[in-house]
């Protein structure tokens, strides 16, 4: 059901409005057409464990404030685009986790999904999903935001969500976790377990969310270990396992007792336990990788988001804003403990992590960015805390 005339798509939600009332003999006659909490309130204010509030903070608005979907749908179509193929772990695996999660719980929801698609070709593939009239489509990589903002435009009876990003239309939300909360746990069992003081972390890309990342780990080992300092090698890169190892490889060489990563493969925590030291992961569980050397990952359940959404979208309230969401929600958090782990360290963690969800402790108080708006902390993030070796390079 396309224009010829344009690329905009004529969607379920529109021809709802246009027929006004049809109900369900409506949607019936649609089908053929189709084929086969919503993220934060509702004036994009959202709050988390640390006590910080993101208000304000990128909302797209239309007259009254906020950006709905309009009316309620009987079925609904989703689409998610990833990055690279989901395997067995990384970041495209936890997002395809929430995608069949909320597929196998909703009977009135087709989902489909499209892997290793090139941050070049993200939009010719946002635009597929929308002229196949898919009700949303999810763009899960940062390089996905500016096609995706290219296409919402034109499309406006179509929902789309972004995750990472700052952009927004009034048919274009955004979404992430305050995975620096679970980096921070992360941080203080590292500052515990860390003998030589120096901790290793093999970074993707410098941009302020992985920059975050490195930072809250700091801060968690340094709250509990004054001496402890960070290394960071980056490898320009999601996904590459021979550079991910280099890195790791290098960090071992120059001391490192502890690893941390920010990839999707477990390459760093495999190599920091064949030398036998400490390693954490990130994105999903990676123990079978460290065996007893394994500390915990930082991980993400994007269920906890893609289920209420999806049922914004279906009851007609979705609205456009930024949901940012932490420990609390159960959107991130931390894997189960190695095997060898002392009780201390477990003991520690726990009661930061109570005091984080309580809002009694702040990740940021005492750094740089104590004073920083959230805002700020997102989008800008551009050099070290006090502890982390070295700068930032221009990305």
């Amino acid at each position: 059901m396309t224009d010829s005339g344009s690329d905009t798509t004529v969607s379920r939600r529109t021809a709802l409005k246009l027929f006004g009332g049809a109900g369900t003999a409506g949607m019936v006659g649609l089908a053929g057409c189709t084929g086969g909490g919503d993220g934060g309130s509702g004036d994009g204010t959202a709050t988390s464990g640390d006590g910080t509030a993101t208000s304000g903070e990128g909302t797209a608005t239309s007259g009254d404030g906020t950006a709905t979907s309009g009316d309620s749908m009987e079925t609904v179509k989703a689409a998610w685009l990833y990055i690279s193929e989901p395997g067995d772990l990384g970041w495209s695996w936890a997002h395809d986790q929430g995608r069949q999660a909320v597929d196998e719980k909703f009977d009135w929801l087709e989902t489909d999904a499209s892997s290793d698609v090139a941050p070049a070709d993200g939009e010719r593939a946002i635009k597929e999903y929308t002229q196949n009239g898919y009700d949303i489509v999810f763009g899960t990589t940062f390089e996905y935001m500016d096609p995706m903002f290219n296409v919402a435009e034109g499309n406006p009876d179509t929902l789309y969500e972004h995750c990472s990003g700052y952009r927004t239309r009034e048919n274009m939300g955004r979404y992430f976790g305050r995975m620096y909360q679970a980096r921070y746990l992360a941080g203080v069992a590292a500052g515990m377990a860390t003998d030589a003081d120096s901790l290793g972390y093999v970074a993707a890309f410098p941009i302020p969310e992985v920059v975050r990342g490195i930072n809250a780990f700091t801060q968690g080992a340094r709250a509990v270990n004054e001496d402890a300092t960070t290394k960071v090698r980056w490898t320009n890169s999601w996904y590459d396992p021979q550079t991910e190892q280099e890195a790791a490889q290098a960090l071992i060489d120059e001391g490192v007792d502890v690893m941390a990563q920010h990839q999707d493969s477990p390459s760093a925590v495999r190599t920091a336990s064949e030398a036998d030291i400490w390693a954490t992961g990130y994105d999903a569980p990676m123990g079978e990788f460290a065996g007893e050397n394994y500390l915990t990952s930082p991980v993400w359940d994007w269920q906890v988001f893609y289920e209420p959404t999806v049922t914004a979208v279906r009851d007609g309230t979705w609205t456009s804003d930024f949901y940012f969401e932490g420990l609390s929600s159960g959107i991130v958090d931390i894997d189960d403990w190695g095997p060898a782990v002392p009780e201390d360290i477990k003991s520690e963690v726990g009661s930061r992590r109570a005091d984080i969800e309580s809002g009694d402790l702040d990740v940021w108080a005492d750094s740089k960015f104590a004073d920083e708006s959230q805002q700020f902390r997102f989008e800008e993030m551009g050099s070290y805390v006090e502890g982390v070796e070295g700068s930032v390079p221009d990305s």
